[in-house]
């Protein structure tokens, strides 16, 4: 019986399928497409989504199929500024806010680690047709091209197979629909001749014709062209209309190649059930959101390794199958509000009433003046409001904990890099001093049973090597081993590390504390301050779990 089979097999499926294995899952993956799909999709990720692609120990060698997102502008049809933007390079996650990305080589190279890991088995052309539940395991029934049956055993079956998902259909859940519908014309394009955009990433708000210019990786680009009233579906996505909308932009024939392109139908939903018993859903097939903040595969990507975390603890006996429902308490909220967002930019975006353009670029010019557009951007970063977290006496959860904890760069034992590359990934308790003192044998037990990290943080001196190389021990950036004993956590270790440019200990300041303690999806359970605030701090976190253990 495998651990768990995933049914897709998209960048969300190829995350999931990393995460688990690396924590010594088996993992047996189900893709209808006998090949990586060809029409245009994602072109850009956050920094969050970057830090999880580094737990998946890719990181860095990703960089040949990405690039910096660079500067973002928003311009009327007047060619007058609306919003400005220029995406930090080293944001709080450690990584760039925003990353440009051809999605054929990421896929490839997930393909690639997938390939790596011995617990993880493929099969590509087959198509999932039935699932029964029998409450200790799932079978699965298949087929493929040429009509053989097959019948496969899992543990769970997690849904990545996308907006239209068939494990969706199997829950028979209800979808919530926002109602946010356009017709976007998508073209990606390559460029016979080298050629330097400024801006990098172009929104024109223009009502006669909504358009976007952006990267789409390494001597790749993207246009987008929304359908406007009056204009037919049929005439809108020909090949005609996809160079005469070129032409907009001065892209031809003559110094152009078109790669690919599609129509697509923008929507704004999600399931009303992400799981029934030992089924999940994950990223499209459990929320599909507007394209144009960038966070729907980033979004699936936080849906699996909250998963992955809460399924290893279920299977090293150390939590109850009750912790599985907090992954839809805690993906849901969060997801809604990556929706809500893009629905918001997105009716700015598409606007095709001139009266009411005109009135919206009067208040984007005056904001811009006024330079308060950046808070905007910044609200993505978004915190998790319920489930696993520190809860007040009320029952309330803490302040600080669902935080999104950040990544700076640290050095120890002679390696520099960022915090994860550095200390490794999994449950991090980040403390001031040294939390042995604190914390009793049962505490220490509890948090070596996790595999927790238990890290010092130290201040810079003030001759640190502040160009410390980030890259360093990226190999280091792991949860489990590849072949992970099924019963065992990680080995793991007290650790000192010297916080280069101040992030972390800035975080324990900001927060009045002296420790924190970080879940393996990176957002804080809780914060603590004194040694006995340590202790409960710890205690809330077994208390937790041992008490889902205990539930009959």
């Amino acid at each position: 019986m495998t651990d768990v089979l995933i049914v897709g097999y998209g960048p969300v499926g190829q995350v999931a399928a990393i995460l688990l294995a690396q924590r010594g899952f088996t993992v047996r993956v189900v893709e209808k497409w006998a090949t990586p799909y060809t029409m245009p999709r994602a072109v850009s990720y956050d920094g969050e989504a970057s830090r999880i692609l580094a737990a998946c120990r890719l990181g860095d060698a990703l960089a040949d199929v990405t690039e910096l997102s660079g500067e973002y502008t928003w311009k009327n049809g007047f060619g007058r500024t609306l919003l400005h933007a220029r995406v930090a390079e080293d944001g709080p996650n450690g990584w760039p806010d925003s990353i440009s990305f051809y999605q054929p080589g990421l896929e490839a190279r997930l393909a690639e680690r997938g390939a790596a890991l011995p617990g993880v088995e493929v099969l590509r052309g087959v198509e999932v047709t039935d699932l029964a539940d029998h409450g200790d395991r799932v079978e699965v029934g298949g087929v493929d091209a040429d009509g053989t049956r097959h019948t496969w055993t899992a543990g769970w079956v997690l849904g990545c197979d996308g907006a239209n998902s068939f494990v969706r259909r199997w829950l028979g859940t209800g979808v919530t629909d926002l109602g946010f519908g356009y017709d976007w014309l998508v073209c990606d394009v390559v460029l016979n001749e080298p050629v330097e955009f400024k801006p990098n990433n172009l929104q024109v708000c223009d009502p006669a014709r909504p358009r976007t210019a952006v990267s789409a990786g390494p001597d790749h680009r993207r246009w987008e062209f929304m359908r406007v009233p009056g204009e037919t579906l049929e005439e809108f996505r020909t090949e005609a209309s996809v160079w005469r909308l070129l032409g907009l932009f001065d892209i031809t024939p003559d110094t152009a190649r078109l790669d690919r392109y599609g129509v697509y139908t923008t929507q704004a939903c999600y399931a009303d059930t992400w799981r029934s018993g030992r089924v999940f859903l994950a990223g499209d097939a459990a929320h599909v959101m507007p394209p144009f903040l960038g966070q729907g595969m980033s979004s699936g990507f936080r849906d699996v390794i909250n998963l992955a975390w809460k399924l290893d603890l279920v299977r090293r006996g150390l939590a109850d199958d009750a912790l599985l429902d907090t992954y839809e308490v805690e993906r849901r909220a969060h997801v809604q509000h990556a929706i809500r967002m893009s629905i918001d930019s997105g009716k700015v975006i598409c606007e095709t009433d001139p009266k009411k353009a005109a009135g919206r670029d009067s208040v984007m010019l005056a904001a811009l003046r006024r330079r308060t557009q950046a808070r905007h951007a910044r609200s993505l970063r978004e915190a998790i409001v319920d489930g696993v977290l520190r809860r007040d006496a009320d029952g309330a959860p803490a302040p600080h904990a669902g935080d999104p904890a950040p990544q700076g760069r640290v050095t120890a034992g002679g390696r520099s890099g960022r915090f994860d590359e550095v200390v490794g990934t999994g449950f991090v308790l980040v403390t001031r001093a040294d939390p042995a003192a604190a914390l009793d044998a049962e505490a220490l037990a509890f948090l070596d049973d996790l595999g927790a990290h238990r890290v010092t943080v130290r201040p810079a001196a003030p001759d640190a090597d502040a160009d410390a190389d980030a890259s360093a021990g990226a190999d280091a950036c792991a949860d489990a081993p590849a072949t992970g004993a099924r019963s065992a956590a990680p080995p793991t270790a007290a650790v000192d590390v010297v916080d280069l440019d101040g992030t972390h200990l800035a975080y324990l300041a900001g927060a009045d504390a002296d420790a924190v303690l970080v879940r393996p999806d990176f957002y804080v359970f809780g914060v603590a301050a004194g040694p006995d605030d340590l202790a409960a701090l710890v205690d809330d976190l077994r208390q937790q779990v041992s008490a889902r253990a205990r539930q009959p």
